[in-house]
């Protein structure tokens, strides 16, 4: 298996923990569990 580079448009952040470092998002998102996930801001052209 390698690594594909895929963008998921249209999630929401549900959930902001600054204590443990976690964010929440409304949707999904590919890949397997423990998967590094980029969050990155959208820029719509």
């Amino acid at each position: 298996m390698g690594s594909a580079r895929i963008t998921v448009g249209n999630l929401r952040i549900g959930l902001v923990d600054g204590e443990r470092n976690l964010l929440g998002v409304c949707g999904s998102v590919p890949g397997p569990r423990g998967a590094i996930v980029i969050i990155k801001e959208a820029r719509k052209q």
